[in-house]
């Protein structure tokens, strides 16, 4: 992890491009640039005060339920409600962005893949 601002942060301050399909005061989702699936799309609390979804639950509940609700309104524009939310929590189980965020994975994903 590094005191720098996340790639994530970078984004929502409009330093570095990316497609946003959704912004509120609190949040931001884009299109991952590197998907695993057809559709995939990453949720984003606008603070990087947590790095994994466990803090943001234990620090902000009404925040990871606004992503949540998030993650369901986009799922309900792009995959037709049928989706995978995907939190990776640390390096070993793939988390590579120590910044809170969700994955919204859908379009005909198959059982026993995470994505593709």
């Amino acid at each position: 992890m590094s005191d720098s601002p996340s790639i994530f942060t970078k984004i929502i301050a409009r330093e570095i491009p990316a497609d946003i399909v959704f912004e509120s005061d609190s949040v931001i989702a884009f299109r991952d640039i590197a998907p695993q699936a057809p559709v995939h799309l990453l949720v984003v609390p606008k603070t990087e005060e947590f790095s994994n979804v466990a803090e943001l639950a234990a620090g902000n509940p009404a925040l990871l339920a606004e992503l949540v609700s998030v993650a369901q309104q986009l799922a309900d524009e792009h995959t037709q409600s049928e989706y995978r939310l995907i939190f990776n929590t640390g390096e070993s189980a793939g988390q590579t962005v120590f910044h809170a965020h969700a994955h919204v994975l859908g379009g005909h994903l198959e059982e026993g893949t995470l994505g593709h």
